[in-house]
């Protein structure tokens, strides 16, 4: 009675490993899932710096138009950038073309 019980042992204890050995790698849990996750979270770290740089930018940009004090040369910067305005007295550089 032994001798049959043996080979179903090692048979079941195989399929048991074989599962877990499947699921391991390739479960929502498994090293895979892991991989993908890791590399996730390294795509939005990098979209947070991203981010963190622009909203420190408008940060500076909006404190620069503050009514308490606005500062001369944002207001002329946006007013060349957005109304194509250029004061009368201000220098003009071109890039020279080669």
């Amino acid at each position: 009675m032994k001798r049959r019980r043996l080979p179903l042992v090692l048979l079941s204890s195989l399929a048991l490993t074989i599962y877990f050995a499947h699921h391991a790698l390739n479960g929502s849990h498994g090293l895979q899932a892991r991989l993908k996750l890791t590399e996730r979270a390294s795509m939005l770290e990098r979209d947070v710096t991203r981010l963190e740089a622009v909203r420190a930018k408008l940060k500076r940009d909006v404190a620069l138009l503050a009514p308490e004090q606005p500062d001369p040369d944002m207001i002329a910067q946006i007013a060349a950038d957005v109304l194509g305005y250029i004061a009368a007295d201000a220098l003009i550089v071109a890039p020279s073309r080669k």
